[in-house]
């Protein structure tokens, strides 16, 4: 009977031991498991679109490309800073901003896994230019949109003496990644010794008061004269320069780097005396914004927004200020004439590059 009792007590010994073996050999539990419930690596970038040295916030389009991603995430909530939120699963985004001029915006971006988020912030400063009332990017390859362009065919230059023959061919204009070319090229065409392109919004598009941007890049080459300009629509029944002409740049091989804006009204015109220039060293390798902001008391002249000339006649009358009514845009380059001067007899040919145009009201 004793010996039985002990059995039974070595028994129950045995079977705390087992247990508290069975116990350790599962330690492993004790230990947490990776939390694969929360988001974690968030990333977040902002290409504004259009940014550059000379145009940290953007073209003035307000677009911005947001570009984020996150270990774990299902989807993203985006505050935009303007109290503005969306929700996406997808890991980019494309918002345009509203509103006009430089503002700053504090970005928000949380990446979500069912309840559990992490969140990450960035800052923007991003121009918005208001009322886009016409542009031309130039994205589309080939000739320039029959929509918004036309054409002076010819020669002469119009009472300029100009040498060049204008024409619509893709030697002498075409559009090629983002950007619209205008060659002049010496060569034999319809009895001219050169030819070239002038490009015109007539009868396509055409406003009164507005700021005008073209971004381009000019040619080189003594004779070369390239024009970013503007005529008063009523050409055709009050003739020039009763209608009006304004030329927001013009340059000259022959002086290489000085960009100049004029009037020309029946007050002055020809060789007028309303006109001012800045002188830029790189107009030929570099692109520039040349602009007129026209309001019913002035127009000022600027490249990169840096002002060279404003005009602002007192009194303004039909002589003066013929710029109450519509004016249409004009691109082109000449060679040679009352204004561009002897023509260098090396010349083969050189280009006018044009970025955009864009006109805001």
């Amino acid at each position: 009977m004793l010996k039985l009792i002990k059995f039974k007590r070595k028994i129950s010994f045995l079977g705390v031991i087992s247990i508290l073996l069975f116990s350790c050999s599962g330690g492993n539990d004790d230990i947490d498991p990776i939390d694969t419930s929360t988001p974690s690596n968030l990333s977040l970038t902002a290409n504004i679109v259009g940014a550059t040295t000379t145009n940290p916030n953007g073209d003035g389009s307000g677009t911005v490309i947001f570009n984020f991603s996150a270990d774990n995430a299902t989807s993203y909530k985006i505050n935009f800073g303007n109290g503005e939120v969306i929700e996406t699963s997808s890991n980019s985004h494309s918002y345009t901003y509203s509103g006009g001029g430089i503002t700053v915006y504090d970005v928000l971006i949380s990446a979500y896994k069912a309840d559990k988020f992490i969140t990450k912030n960035i800052t923007l400063t991003i121009k918005v230019n208001t009322g886009l009332i016409f542009s031309d990017e130039f994205d589309s390859p080939g000739s320039p949109n029959t929509s918004k362009w036309t054409y002076d065919i010819g020669a002469g230059g119009w009472g300029n003496n100009e040498s060049q023959y204008y024409t619509k061919r893709t030697d002498n204009v075409v559009i090629a990644n983002g950007i619209l070319t205008i060659t002049a090229k010496k060569e034999s065409y319809e009895g001219a010794q050169y030819t070239s392109t002038r490009l015109k919004t007539q009868g396509k598009f055409d406003f009164t008061y507005g700021k005008v941007e073209v971004r381009a890049k000019l040619p080189k080459g003594g004779g070369t004269w390239p024009a970013i300009w503007m005529l008063g629509s009523s050409i055709n029944t009050v003739g020039w320069p009763a209608c009006g002409e304004v030329d927001i740049m013009e340059h000259v091989g022959n002086n290489q780097g000085k960009v100049q804006s004029a009037i020309h009204t029946p007050s002055s015109y020809g060789g007028t005396i309303n006109h001012g220039a800045q002188t830029l060293d790189d107009v030929s390798t570099a692109f520039h914004v040349y602009a007129v902001e026209w309001t019913a008391d002035k127009m000022t002249f600027s490249v990169d927004g840096v002002p060279h000339y404003t005009y602002n006649p007192s009194p303004k009358n039909s002589n003066t200020w013929p710029f109450n009514d519509d004016q249409f845009l004009i691109l082109n380059v000449a060679m040679g004439g009352g204004f561009g001067g002897a023509i260098d007899p090396n010349f083969v040919s050189s280009t006018m590059e044009i970025d955009y145009v864009r006109v805001y009201q």
